[in-house]
């Protein structure tokens, strides 16, 4: 029996940045007992990312590593460009660039800048292509309030 297709949802930012966005759902994530790949192709805002995770809040931090660092499989989350899984995580969470291959995920977390065209153009792009696919696509875009609302 086939594995199902990953389901992928995408998170159109409007009111809040990515780094008060991407810790909430990493810790979201890591609560149903998985692990996280944060891929970013971008070397300042990968090390911003990973500077995020350990100070996000004053009580707490997300514990992670890079790619490049060793033991790197066994990190809950880990960060990094590239396609890898090494830590074998069951979610994806794509900063930037294209998510790749999918078949070893269970959900895939597209993060986008919706005052940004250029991203709103490409996340709309991908949409599209995974719907294609086959993959169960869902769209959450920030409300009125901090919350998110379902669109798709």
């Amino acid at each position: 029996m086939a594995a199902a297709p990953c389901e992928v949802w995408f998170y159109h930012l409007e009111r809040t940045g990515l780094e008060q966005v991407l810790p909430e759902l990493l810790e979201k994530t890591l609560g149903r007992g998985w692990r996280a790949r944060v891929r970013c192709d971008d070397p300042g805002r990968l090390e911003a990312v990973d500077g995020w995770l350990w100070t996000y809040r004053d009580d707490s931090f997300l514990p992670h590593g890079l790619t490049t660092e060793p033991l790197a499989e066994r990190q809950p989350i880990l960060l990094g460009p590239g396609e890898e899984n090494a830590n074998r995580a069951q979610a994806l969470f794509v900063l930037d660039g294209e998510p790749g291959e999918l078949a070893d995920y269970a959900r895939c977390v597209v993060i986008f800048d919706g005052r940004d065209e250029a991203a709103l153009q490409a996340a709309r792009g991908l949409w599209k292509r995974c719907k294609a696919a086959g993959h169960g696509v869902t769209y959450w875009q920030q409300g009125e309030s901090r919350g998110w609302e379902r669109r798709g």
